[in-house]
């Protein structure tokens, strides 16, 4: 500052202005853990300011990478952080003899937390971040062994579970074929579940990496932003074969006869109560045997008309946010606002409620594992059927091939 090189930091650069609180504050910008992530990076993170001064870059990065920085993000306040190797007011250059980090003075910096490794931690190189300058040719070697090998071992790993996997999918599927079935679904309705299964789960990928765009699964999608909209694109065409499927669907349960009977089938009962006490009773083990249900069983009645409810809502919200500036022409951003809101959150429940709930019925469950056919061909072994775990009615089922006699009497 003396110098006139305004850039340097005063006093309220790192106390603060009217909010000026001691060291020993959690609060603080000095406070042993704020030092490095809130205070110091400010300026040395600060690419024009670095450029401008001609100060290196990626000392931040360096130190978060390292054991130091990673105990620091994890809430330890002992670790070591950028007052404690560079200085607190009196902090020079590597290259004055004053300096802390001096070469001649980094033994005894070190060795205030390392007493007897501070020799050996003074002679290497610090803030170095992986394939850069001033890295160790034997670390260079060591991460591209494994930058190599694990691919391979993964690969390996994948190529041969999916061979045993798929081997063991076509005997599955071969005895499934054999089995006595009865007729679950239509090809119509196979057709609604899978524009209904593609749909969904395109939204939710392109819907959330949105809102988590720096997630793992989502940096392959937004990566495309800067030079094409894909997120966006994907998400709007997914949301357009939704609708699609929802309106299909009306009109297969107006206009024929089996979405009728889709209708009336899926139409809850005071019965359905009763199943769900005497399931949980089974499940408890105060019943010997799980109830006989109807075609769907109170699960399925749930499962279906909260989709009916979710879908109504997702739609409407997601209109009213496609169309935000002709919505915002005749109304205000509180209806926008909502909008976003109860899309986010009707998006969570929905996708939970999948994953809890739809995908342990038809693959986590274990008399279904590893996946309930039913959606390619519409047919649910008889053993699925009668046992609880299925959904078909003992009372005048729809066989495909004749199916031997349940000896135990409907409730």
């Amino acid at each position: 500052m003396a110098r006139g090189v305004s850039g340097s930091p005063t006093c309220v650069d790192c106390h603060g202005e009217h909010t000026i609180l001691g060291p020993r504050d959690p609060n603080s910008p000095v406070y042993g853990s704020n030092v490095s992530l809130m205070t110091c990076s400010r300026c040395h993170e600060d690419q024009r300011l670095n450029k401008r001064l001609g100060l290196p870059a990626g000392r931040l990065a360096s130190y978060q990478s390292s054991y130091h920085g990673l105990a620091a993000r994890s809430g330890s306040r002992t670790v070591a952080n950028c007052a404690s190797c560079h200085g607190v007011h009196n902090i020079f250059p590597s290259t004055d003899a004053r300096s802390t980090v001096a070469k001649a003075n980094l033994s005894k910096t070190c060795g205030h937390c390392h007493p007897h490794a501070g020799p050996a931690l003074a002679a290497s190189s610090i803030h170095v971040l992986p394939n850069t300058t001033g890295e160790s040719r034997w670390i260079y070697y060591v991460r591209l062994f494994y930058m190599l090998v694990i691919p391979a071992t993964l690969a390996f790993m994948l190529f041969h579970n999916f061979l045993d996997w798929f081997r063991k999918f076509l005997k599955h599927l071969a005895q499934y074929g054999s089995l006595v079935c009865h007729q679950r679904l239509s090809v119509q309705e196979r057709i609604q579940h899978v524009l209904l299964l593609t749909s969904f789960i395109v939204l939710v990928v392109t819907g959330f990496a949105l809102t988590y765009p720096d997630a793992f699964w989502a940096r392959p999608i937004v990566a495309w932003e800067a030079a094409y909209p894909l997120r966006g694109v994907a998400h709007r065409v997914a949301a357009g074969v939704m609708v699609l499927a929802a309106i299909y669907h009306l009109l297969y349960v107006v206009f024929f006869r089996g979405g009728r009977r889709w209708v009336y089938d899926m139409w809850p009962r005071l019965r359905d109560g009763w199943d769900l006490l005497y399931t949980m009773a089974y499940y408890v083990g105060l019943k010997s045997q799980p109830p006989m249900f109807a075609k769907f069983n109170y699960a399925e009645k749930m499962e279906y008309w909260s989709m009916v409810w979710g879908t109504v809502v997702m739609v409407v919200t997601g209109a009213l946010l496609w169309a935000h500036d002709l919505v915002l022409q005749y109304t205000s951003t509180l209806v926008t606002d909502l909008a976003t809101v109860i899309h986010f959150y009707e998006a969570v429940l929905a996708t939970a409620a999948i994953v809890v709930w739809h995908f342990y019925a038809v693959i986590f469950d274990p008399e279904i594992y590893p996946v309930k056919w039913t959606f390619v061909n519409g047919r649910a072994p008889l053993h699925e059927v009668r046992t609880g775990t299925g959904v078909a009615s003992p009372v005048a089922p729809t066989p495909v091939e004749a199916a031997p006699a349940d000896p135990r009497p409907p409730r």
